[in-house]
């Protein structure tokens, strides 16, 4: 009997964290940090935290124990491909991306990448359908070429896709300052050159390139803002104004947040001005009749990854408020019900919205034109309302476990005062089995992750993060078989009301969710192991 074991798919070039920072260096974008021009993104003080938590994502792709989540194998080319750079092909895969990204935030609160993987599964539905609808290849073929580009190169792809909108009464075409949102200005048998605003581009400096998408549903009057394409950061007429990333540039000696000195995140106002984009690059142009296709497959996609980064978020606050009941004397919070109900709370908030993604990945469904297995709408959207209403929630939850000492705390200079650091280390000590250094840096740590400008940054970002609460509202009435619970109601009732498609109230229903043809469609892939998810790290 032969034994040889079979060889695996070929993996794609994957890059380290260090060979990612050397390829920025061979960029030379048009950043501005707090008015100062930065020459060198992968140098830059200002924006080191994001730097390195991206750096982060491509040396968790190179662990062994975690490929079967990190990578993902396309079967379309039968290669090995990053998770992040993955085009779904089935709920499997949903479930090791959602399990993917967890991990990744749990290291760095929020891993960013993950955006990259959100637009090209939106991507390629949107190319898809237009082709569906046109009767060529011509987007899908666009977007097929530009995939095996972001896979072979290993590439960290920004997406630009919130518009600054100006007035918010108006379309796009109405306007006073038409840069109010990105648009074509003119074309050519070349390309397109693209002019207008995007303000709010996650992680922008860092990344290789930028996908630009269309923020809204579009008219035939806003035909000219309906493009999608893919631009290098450093392309000619192209500005990027941003924040730092997280808290940079304090040392440990003074005190600075292990956290948030080490990772975190940009985000930047991208301004284009006549930037140039060969129609290789270009996806779609003038196309408003499907420009909301991408709006609402990539915004379903993101939601759903939002719950993971949001999950390892949450994990970060569980170990950081149970050291923090050890630190102060209780060993065993489960022992105390002050401690435990709230401790309880905060798992279940985090574990609850989880679930929901969990439950958006085994509900997948195929998309129409691409194949593309889609998140479950209703799931993914409730997941992401959750944690964007809870995050406070969870931030007042480990408040109340770790007590008054993170605010009540003395600046970090008194560690190192000779005349205040010696009474200070004997009054503020409280479990006899944790030094006073351990606790305070627990303290801390809650701080930085609640307390503190980057814990109000993660706060806002997970309201309005992948859309405001009120768009997932709308997305779960609108996805949710409401129709189906009232023909329920109505046969109880013995009304004898016959289905009618017409009435508003019964027009969303749904297939069975329990048979072959609705829950468990073709191309159901396993999830990976326990052995390489969280749990076991």
């Amino acid at each position: 009997m032969d034994t040889t074991a079979t060889p695996g798919p070929a993996r794609v070039p994957l890059m380290s964290g260090d060979a990612y920072r050397e390829s920025l260096r061979r960029l030379a974008p048009r950043v501005f940090v707090d008015g100062q021009r930065i020459e060198s993104v992968a140098d830059a003080p200002q924006l080191a935290p994001g730097v390195n938590a991206l750096a982060y994502t491509y040396d968790f792709a190179l662990r062994e124990e975690l490929a079967p989540i990190a990578l993902a194998t396309q079967t379309s080319r039968g290669k090995m491909v990053p998770r992040m750079l993955h085009v779904n092909e089935a709920a499997g895969d949903l479930l090791n991306k959602l399990e993917a990204v967890r991990v990744l935030c749990q290291e760095t609160g929020c891993a960013q990448r993950y955006l990259a993987h959100d637009a090209l599964n939106g991507l390629a539905q949107a190319c898809a359908a237009i082709d569906d609808a046109t009767g060529t290849n011509a987007a899908g073929d666009r977007f097929r070429n530009y995939l095996v580009h972001a896979q072979d190169n290993d590439l960290a792809i920004g997406i630009a896709m919130t518009d600054a909108k100006g007035d918010r009464t108006k379309k796009p075409h109405e306007q006073a300052n038409p840069d109010a949102y990105v648009h074509v200005v003119r074309q050519s048998g070349k390309g397109v050159w693209i002019s207008g605003a995007k303000a709010i581009v996650t992680g922008a400096p860092y990344m290789h390139e930028l996908l630009v998408m269309p923020s809204r549903n579009m008219g035939p009057q806003d035909a000219a803002f309906a493009v999608c394409c893919a631009v290098p950061v450093d392309a000619p007429g192209l500005t990027m104004v941003s924040r730092v990333a997280g808290r940079p540039g304090e040392t440990p000696e003074h005190g600075a947040p292990l956290f948030s000195r080490k990772y975190g995140q940009a985000t930047a106002v991208v301004l284009f001005e006549e930037v140039f984009v060969p129609w290789e690059r270009v996806f779609y142009a003038n196309d408003w009749e499907r420009s909301h296709i991408l709006t609402y497959s990539y915004a379903t996609h993101h939601r759903h990854s939002c719950i993971a980064a949001r999950a390892g978020f949450g994990d970060l606050l569980i170990g950081a408020g149970a050291l923090m009941c050890e630190a102060n004397g209780v060993s065993d919070p489960g022992k105390v019900g002050s401690l435990r109900e709230p401790m309880v709370e905060l798992i279940k908030i985090v574990e609850g919205f989880y679930a929901c993604g969990v439950a958006a990945s085994v509900y997948a469904a195929p998309d129409k034109y691409s194949q593309t297995f889609m998140p479950e709408p209703v799931f993914a959207n409730i997941g992401k309302l959750l944690l964007a209403t809870q995050i406070y929630d969870m931030h007042r939850l480990a408040h109340e476990v770790s007590g008054g000492l993170i605010v009540a705390l003395p600046g970090p200079d008194e560690d190192h005062n000779p005349e205040t650091a010696a009474k200070l280390s004997d009054v503020l000590r409280a479990n006899p089995a944790v030094p006073y250094d351990k606790r305070i840096e627990a303290a801390r740590l809650i701080e930085d992750l609640t307390a503190s400008y980057q814990g109000g940054w993660y706060s806002l970002i997970s309201l309005h993060g992948g859309g405001s609460p009120a768009a997932m509202k709308q997305e779960i009435w609108r996805n949710y078989p409401v129709g189906s619970k009232v023909e329920l109601v109505e046969r109880l009732l013995e009304r004898g009301v016959l289905h009618d498609p017409k009435r508003p109230i019964t027009q969303n229903r749904e297939p069975g969710k329990c048979c072959d043809n609705g829950c468990t469609a073709p191309g159901q892939g396993i999830m990976a192991p326990l052995s390489v998810q969280r749990h076991r790290h």
